[in-house]
């Protein structure tokens, strides 16, 4: 690593020890529905295509929102309104709407099948702020990936409408697996031609329906040459592509993100599942729930009750006790981790597998 990454990389983990101490809230993930109207392969949640599955009612979060307000500035938090797939609620556009109405930024995560012109007005009327759309490869692969035919051009239509839609903060998330990794020059040009400006990529997690597929994982090569492509890609300047917060990248840190790893759960972002538990960050699907909105106070629980989240000296165990990052990866991210606590992927080691 350069002088500068490292003295950037000290920077960031004093200020990563000051949201430790403060820990201002900045965003608020609800999972307002666990319905969806696909069932895709890859899907770490526990989502389902029935109809009687769990949907948390407007006036049971709304209380949360309340609380929130009392001792924030709402226009400073960002409410991201997830599943599931949030669009096969009804009464999405109420729901921004009074999420709006309290002060509240309001954005919404999608994968595109449900959004056409008229469902995309509603919400805008209804003062949606930001939107993140799923484009997981050329149409076959991104078909596969997500179990329907339609589902591509259904996701392409929808990027087309939110890249086009003045004042709306808009960018695509794609899943980097073994069918689309070849592909990612393709993806590249079909988001560029469509509008797109911002991009990010995952990699999938071996949880919930990825569990024991190895057709989902990129080898530790092709994670090492994808992270040489987002650096390309940025270097280029067409479109802002950065990798997402899964751990420490070492030597790639500051180039393949806008910003240096940290895992803002529990310190900057808290998350209401769709029955009440509050936790962290939605991506982490282990048990790390820290109370219930139906019985606890949410901003007491925000205050008082995170500890795991905010002291992660239980974290540094394992190939992290004697890793020479521990002092900047702390751990690596929330969500790469079981029930048990145990890591289930670290991509800083994956990097140093890889010869050169």
């Amino acid at each position: 690593m350069t002088p500068l990454q490292l003295q950037r990389l000290e920077q960031n983990r004093l200020e990563t020890e000051r949201l430790k101490a403060n820990h201002p809230l900045e965003q608020i993930f609800w999972e307002c529905t666990l319905r969806c109207n696909l069932a895709c392969r890859h899907c770490g949640s526990d989502c389902t295509k029935d109809l009687a599955a769990t949907e948390m009612p407007l006036e049971s979060f709304l209380p949360v929102l309340d609380e929130i307000a009392a001792h924030t500035r709402p226009g400073s938090v960002l409410v991201n309104t997830v599943g599931g797939e949030p669009l096969v609620r009804r009464d999405l556009a109420l729901c921004g709407k009074a999420i709006k109405q309290r002060g509240f930024r309001w954005g919404t995560v999608s994968n595109g099948f449900l959004l056409d012109r008229p469902m995309l007005d509603s919400l805008l009327d209804a003062g949606l702020d930001t939107i993140a759309i799923d484009l997981d490869g050329t149409p076959e692969s991104h078909n596969w990936l997500r179990n329907n035919p339609q589902s591509f051009d259904r996701a392409i239509n929808a990027i087309r409408l939110v890249s086009g839609t003045p004042g709306l903060t808009s960018d695509v998330i794609t899943c980097v697996n073994s069918r689309n990794f070849q592909q990612l020059s393709q993806i590249k040009r079909l988001l560029i031609d469509a509008g797109v400006t911002h991009w990010r990529c995952f990699t999938i997690i071996p949880m919930g329906r990825a569990t024991g597929d190895d057709s989902l994982q990129i080898t530790d090569s092709q994670f090492r040459d994808l992270m040489n492509f987002i650096v390309e890609t940025r270097l280029e300047g067409n479109i802002d592509l950065t990798f997402a917060c899964e751990g420490f990248l070492g030597a790639y840190e500051g180039i393949a993100r806008d910003h240096f790893f940290r895992c803002e759960a529990g310190l900057t972002v808290a998350s209401i599942r769709a029955n009440g538990d509050i936790a962290g960050c939605l991506s982490i699907r282990s048990d790390y729930n820290q109370g219930n909105i139906y019985r606890d106070s949410f901003w007491d629980v925000w205050q008082h009750r995170f500890q795991a989240y905010r002291d992660r000296r239980w974290m540094h165990r394992g190939p992290c006790a004697d890793c020479e990052a521990l002092l900047y990866c702390d751990g690596g991210a929330f969500h790469l981790r079981n029930d048990g606590g145990n890591m289930l992927a670290c991509n800083y080691l994956r990097l140093k597998n890889v010869k050169l």
